[in-house]
């Protein structure tokens, strides 16, 4: 399994989100820790082969989510933040 932790700074801009699971899935990770979100969406987003855990952030304040490969999603039992 890979790990791995990305410090993104900003979700908030269109089309953001697609480059940072693009980025995931070319260093073939399987959760990645990406911090300083600031967000709005909350909740499970499924993005190609990856799941986006996170809380809503209505102030798009920074926050800390997880993306986990799909094969490995039964695993995480609780996203504690």
């Amino acid at each position: 399994m890979r790990f791995g932790t990305w410090n993104v700074r900003n979700l908030y801009r269109a089309g953001s989100l697609s480059t940072v699971v693009g980025d995931v899935a070319r260093y073939e990770s399987d959760l990645v820790d990406v911090q300083e979100v600031r967000w709005g969406k909350g909740g499970t987003v499924r993005t190609e082969d990856y799941i986006f855990l996170g809380k809503r952030n209505e102030n798009h304040q920074l926050r800390t989510r997880l993306y986990v490969h799909h094969e490995i999603v039964s695993a995480v039992k609780r996203v504690v933040y």
